[in-house]
């Protein structure tokens, strides 16, 4: 696989909050591992943070490989379903599954609000773990036993936030600016690396919820020209032992 070339990949999805509704990019061939693909820039997001990776093609000099699984930190492995011709220093144009992409994005941003929320409503109760899938994803809390009557404030008090389409950005911020204004056991910053000292931070509305995070978030509350025509709210969120279940409603405008 050595190439000789620097292997890390350009994370085209981290650029912005703008760059997350993104769906086509052009790329150049690394390394081919197999059925694994480095690329020197991707948008496609790996497994990572909870959240699942992006799904989507990659057309070549010779056709068009479906990718159905994305992981890596430095470099990011595209894994292609068939066997595929290809050679180092191809350039390709990959496509991704953006109505998947979506969904994570609006999941991941109810994530950080339910945990914000949660956070100022209990006590300074912590998440710590989440999975963020299409369909469903799932919120773990510590330390905390949710009664119907607590999760049921929770639900609304997130839907009323949610109904006022809050404004989600990014900004680049170091620990110490970051401890300044959240609690540090909100950050969960003594679960990153001690050496990590610049971090990306996403912000919904006047700080509802602020947290280093290197996800897809901006989808939950507010609209991109993609959305124009139907736009999706969340309805209802529950948490019932260690599943979750949410429900979403599309109301056309």
């Amino acid at each position: 696989m050595g190439t000789g070339v620097d292997m890390e990949t350009k994370k085209l999805y981290l650029e912005s909050i703008e760059a997350a509704y993104e769906d086509e990019f052009s790329a150049k061939v690394l390394a081919i591992e197999e059925n694994k693909i480095v690329l020197d820039q991707t948008l496609f997001y790996p497994l990572g943070g909870g959240q699942n990776w992006d799904l989507g093609t990659l057309e070549g000099p010779n056709g068009t490989m479906d990718v159905v699984e994305v992981r890596g930190r430095d470099s990011i492995y595209h894994t292609i379903e068939d066997i595929f011709e290809l050679d180092v220093g191809d350039e390709v144009h990959g496509k991704i599954d953006f109505e998947r992409r979506y969904a994570h994005m609006r999941m991941h941003t109810a994530q950080h609000l339910v945990s914000g929320i949660a956070y100022e409503m209990f006590d300074g109760v912590r998440t710590v773990g989440n999975q963020i899938h299409a369909e469903k994803s799932r919120i773990d809390f510590k330390p905390i036993q949710f009664t119907e009557e607590m999760l049921f404030d929770l639900q609304g008090a997130v839907n009323e936030q949610i109904q006022q389409g809050l404004e989600v950005t990014d900004s680049q911020m170091t620990r110490d600016e970051i401890n300044s204004i959240m609690p540090e056991d909100r950050t969960n910053m003594d679960l990153l690396p001690s050496f990590i000292n610049d971090l990306r931070v996403i912000t919904i509305g006047d700080q509802q919820d602020l947290c280093p995070c290197a996800g897809h978030g901006g989808g939950g509350t507010k609209r991109s020209d993609k959305d124009e025509g139907n736009q999706s709210r969340y309805t209802d969120i529950f948490c019932e032992g260690e599943k979750g279940r949410r429900k979403r409603e599309d109301q056309s405008q």
